[in-house]
């Protein structure tokens, strides 16, 4: 438990801090977990709520939500950081709730940004949430999915919170405004455009709506009167630099680099530059993104465009020899590229087609005309026997048996119709013909 300094007091606390909501009355934003007749407010006004996971972005009200249930339920509560806590810490948090138990006493344990406990420390949870003798409630901006193990969140409720709309970031502005805990002892000058603005630049983040709104404030101009006028060169100041979200190793990594593969998929050059841009901006590595458009080459463009590989090659070794922001122009090249190009995945097919066939088949013996008889006992064996040499054709072309017995006839490789693969459609097609003309010729 932290001890509050003789000159605590003296600092004030941040806007967000002051005007924290204290009941589901003052909650802004989840209707759709929280409006009448929902599930979990109906669960907070009876004091029945079970271990839960809240998933959302920041600043939409997780930790809010866990405090405005500590002040409605009749339970022991106990605010837990998975940030400085170790599995020593846990596990006497996780005594101290099992002796309320057997006094007949309920223990709400809070755990923000539950996604930073490693496994060890999430197991060190089950047990106790299997006894009833902890209910969990875990807030990660992460997806549970991927960070909470299976066990634990088997037994827990995941509700998800979203980004605040722009209303209600603007509702809170104003409240922000008019609040005694907030600006309401000061004589604002603001426009309602830059109100607005504040909350677009928030971005559906109650935090940094409001500490946009006090950066604002603080640095407005002090008028003869007392009067604090914002003016729109500080909102600009204010509001110049934005991190982006985007999390390398979360949810949101996977969400963006599919995001690029599926527009440039969609031949849709502008998406695919703005997806890579909000990965390069945040941070992401550009050797990551180059591996990933060398696989979309032959995945979805294959020999439509064969050059298509050539390109994406190109771009990863001039992302390897310059690195970034130099490189980003060579990423740019290759996405449009990638995006305008013919596209086909009938070599990607083909792969996995035949993959699943040799999985099936891992024991099939390969025909002896086509194995290599490179000693005698091998050739006695028949080994390379009956082989034709193509080159030896006019025609460049034999009608010699290459697969299995088992899966003979077995087309793998179908080719669209699209750049260059429309031609190889067309000579496929002739090659096909003129070995069923002469399979008799084996």
């Amino acid at each position: 438990m932290e001890e509050n300094s003789l000159f605590a007091r003296t600092v004030p606390q941040p806007l967000a801090a002051r005007l924290r909501p204290q009941s589901l009355s003052e909650y802004v934003g989840q209707t759709h977990l929280l409006g009448p007749g929902k599930v979990l407010r109906r669960m907070i006004e009876s004091d029945t709520i079970s271990s839960m996971i809240f998933w959302g972005p920041p600043g939409v009200g997780k930790t809010t939500l866990a405090r405005i249930i500590a002040n409605h339920t009749k339970s022991s509560f106990i605010d837990f950081s998975a940030v400085n806590s170790s599995i020593k810490d846990i596990r006497n948090v996780m005594n101290e709730a099992e002796r309320n138990r057997q006094y007949g006493l309920r223990t709400i344990v809070f755990v923000d940004e539950i996604h930073r406990f490693n496994k060890s420390q999430q197991d060190a949870f089950l047990p106790f949430v299997e006894k009833g003798s902890i209910i969990l409630i875990g807030a990660t901006t992460e997806n549970p999915s991927f960070e909470i193990n299976s066990a634990l969140l088997s037994r827990c409720k995941v509700f998800v919170l979203k980004g605040l709309t722009e209303e209600d970031l603007m509702g809170l502005l104003r409240h922000a405004l008019t609040d005694e805990r907030g600006f309401g002892h000061e004589k604002i000058s603001i426009t309602g455009d830059m109100i607005r603005a504040i909350a677009i630049f928030a971005n559906g983040d109650a935090r940094t709506a409001l500490s946009t709104l006090e950066m604002v404030v603080l640095n407005g101009d002090v008028k003869k009167d007392g009067t604090i006028e914002v003016t729109e060169e500080t909102l600009e100041q204010c509001t110049s630099k934005k991190s982006l979200l985007y999390d390398k190793n979360g949810e949101e990594h996977y969400n963006i680099i599919s995001a690029l593969h599926k527009s440039m998929r969609n031949s849709d050059p502008d998406a695919a530059v703005y997806w890579l841009a909000r990965m390069l901006e945040g941070g992401e590595d550009p050797l990551y993104v180059a591996r990933r458009v060398v696989r979309f080459a032959s995945e979805d463009i294959g020999l439509a465009d064969p050059q298509a590989l050539e390109v994406a090659v190109s771009a990863y070794q001039a992302c390897h020899f310059i690195g970034m922001p130099e490189c980003s122009a060579n990423l740019s090249e290759a996405v449009i590229y990638m995006s305008l190009a013919p596209k086909s995945n009938a070599a990607y097919v083909a792969y996995e087609s035949a993959k699943r066939d040799a999985a099936k088949h891992l024991a099939e013996p390969v025909p002896l005309n086509i194995r290599n008889g490179v000693t005698k006992l091998m050739k006695d064996l028949g080994y390379g026997k009956r082989y034709q040499y193509a080159h030896d054709t006019e025609e460049k072309l034999t009608s010699m048996q290459c697969l299995p017995d088992s899966l003979l006839g077995r087309e793998y490789y179908q080719p669209a119709g699209m750049g260059l693969e429309g031609t190889l459609k067309e000579r496929l097609a002739r090659i096909k013909k003129w070995k069923k003309e002469h399979e008799n010729e084996k």
